[in-house]
């Protein structure tokens, strides 16, 4: 297969919104090199949807759901009805290379460290995230090689080509609470337990020090989150807006571009506001491969602390991380008045 028959290429992906947004310059980077005729589909799970739909890159959804609630014969004419001639494996499943190979797809990319893939893919790429040094995004980007693809992307390229032009529209009820005049600062404090978190404690003396006149603060968190913030909230200053709990992953990224900025862990609205040109500063140990080496925000006003030192302490008690909270409020709030 050259590139030249290519037609339709799977981004396979089926893991969170962190993760989902880190690759979606994969799919307009196809389209550069191959051209802006083929079609990308992403196959990712139901709820990482709305982040994939604002990706003008994306042509099609593939929904690992529904996928996972079919037989075997089902799965294979799933993936079969989609007419892709590559599917690239970027985060591997054996039930999914499996089923690509009894689906037919001529061309399937996957890595030399899955066992499993020299039998189910017909092109491996030598790749072993575990131990790369490189950014999650650039490791992306190195299955291109299964295409004949030798170039190597950067962080900076990668930063331009999120394309995401298809942003939903923020309920009136929620855009009357933002403050026109000032910096509109989103808090993310919480990660649904995916990454290591700075403690309330810090963000209550960050948000005690934001000047009133300047900054309006902002809470969001997940559903679950939301009996673990509540009695938090009530201890900040009149004024705050507490969203954490309200918003559906549509409303939250349509908050996120309407606001300025946003401190969180390294967790997905990070990563959003990041993709989407926004200020902001991750927060994060100095333990790989959960550090800003791997996963730090990308995007042209993306930031991020870490203490500086190698450490371990937490790898098997995520919230005993005494070096996340070993960054001050201080040194949050330099960043965010560098901001204004």
């Amino acid at each position: 297969m050259t590139a030249q028959t290519i037609r339709k290429i799977i981004i396979s992906r089926t893991d969170a919104i962190g993760d989902v947004i880190l690759t979606l310059p994969l799919a307009a980077l196809l389209k550069k090199i191959l051209g802006n005729d083929i079609k990308i589909i992403f196959f990712g799970r139901k709820y990482t949807q709305p982040v994939i739909h604002c990706c003008e890159a994306v042509d099609e959804f593939l929904d690992y759901d529904i996928f996972k609630s079919c037989s075997d014969a089902e799965k294979t004419e799933y993936i079969k009805n989609c007419g892709a001639d590559v599917i690239l494996h970027v985060f591997p499943r054996k039930e999914i290379a499996s089923t690509a190979r009894k689906a037919g797809i001529p061309l399937r990319i996957g890595t030399t460290n899955r066992l499993y893939h020299w039998w189910t893919c017909n092109k491996l790429v030598r790749l072993s995230r575990k131990n790369s040094p490189m950014h999650e995004a650039e490791l992306n980007t190195f299955l291109l090689k299964g295409l004949g693809h030798k170039e190597k992307h950067l962080l900076a390229e990668l930063s331009a080509l999120y394309s995401l032009t298809r942003i939903p529209t923020l309920d009136k009820n929620i855009s009357l609470q933002l403050a026109p005049n000032l910096f509109k600062l989103v808090i993310h404090p919480k990660s649904n337990a995916s990454a290591r978190e700075w403690s309330l404690e810090n963000y209550s003396s960050l948000i005690g020090r934001l000047n009133k006149n300047n900054f309006q603060v902002i809470i969001t968190g997940g559903q679950g989150e939301k009996i673990l913030l509540d009695d938090w909230i009530k201890t900040l200053p009149a004024g705050t807006v507490n969203l954490a709990g309200s918003l559906s992953l549509d409303q939250l990224i349509a908050l996120l571009n309407s606001v300025d900025g946003i401190v969180a862990a390294s967790t997905g609205p990070l990563h959003i506001a990041a993709a989407l040109g926004k200020y902001a500063l991750g927060i994060y140990p100095p333990i790989r491969p959960m550090d800003p080496g791997r996963w730090a925000p990308v995007g042209k006003h993306a930031a991020f602390l870490v203490s500086q030192k190698q450490c371990s302490d937490c790898r098997n008690s995520p919230a005993a991380c005494h070096c996340i909270n070993e960054i001050t409020s201080n040194e949050v709030e330099a960043v965010i008045l560098n901001w204004l």
